[in-house]
């Protein structure tokens, strides 16, 4: 079992890419854009920093000052040090869970996408279907011949994937979300990763999904972009 610490680690890892001295430069995912200026992700076993290749030294410097040994303790103080650099436009904060093992769950109605049906996907979620080799294992619930249930990985590397899931609003309280979320997380768990789920503190029916889907919270993070 990984610990809380390791788990974060790859999480990072999944949510963005990094340069050679392992600073975040781009989101792991198209259009890739430009990485937030700095993460923390806050476990109880400490927490792991990550800064934008955009920084100046002297700016890091101060953040890890700010920062001191527990990293998130002191965010309204690295707020001030990155207001004081440029304007803060995003603060993102919220928890992050890790998927139980689930590969022995096999009753599902969802219906995995190939590069053989993945034609379903355009008319309803057509930039999955456009990024479509970046997101699987795919996944969806049909009903009525069209999908109204989708999850997928949004992003990923070798070793753990992210989820992205989504119904549509006229199908949503049929439990639809908790299936084909649970599907996906099987597949992730059968070809040998991690499978990961993230959300903010404000999104409080993406918390009540990974409730239902009795999802393990290993640490916040937050991103200041």
């Amino acid at each position: 079992m990984l610990s809380e610490i390791e788990l974060m680690e790859h999480h990072v890892n999944v949510l963005f890419k990094h340069d050679f001295e392992n600073r975040v430069t781009v989101i792991n995912e198209p259009p890739y854009d430009v990485a937030p200026r700095i993460f923390i992700g806050g476990t109880n076993l400490g927490s792991l920093v990550r800064y934008s290749n955009t920084l100046e030294e002297d700016l890091v410097e101060k953040l890890e000052q700010a920062i001191g040994t527990k990293p998130g303790a002191e965010l309204g103080e690295v707020i001030n040090v990155l207001s004081s650099d440029r304007q803060i436009n995003n603060l993102w904060i919220g928890p992050a869970y890790v998927f139980p093992d689930v590969r022995d769950r096999a009753d599902t109605q969802a219906i995995q996408v190939t590069h053989e049906n993945k034609e379903m996907l355009k008319p309803y979620f057509p930039y999955t279907f456009e990024d479509f080799e970046y997101k699987q294992p795919c996944f969806v619930i049909v009903e009525e011949n069209m999908p109204v249930s989708i999850c997928c990985s949004a992003r990923k590397t070798t070793k753990a994937d992210e989820a992205s899931v989504y119904t549509l609003e006229d199908y949503r309280g049929r439990g639809y979300g908790i299936d084909v979320t649970n599907a996906w997380a099987t597949e992730v768990q059968k070809q040998g990763r991690i499978a990961l789920y993230s959300t903010s503190w404000d999104n409080f029916a993406s918390q009540s999904v990974a409730r239902k889907l009795n999802l393990l919270q290993y640490g916040t993070d937050i991103h200041i972009t």
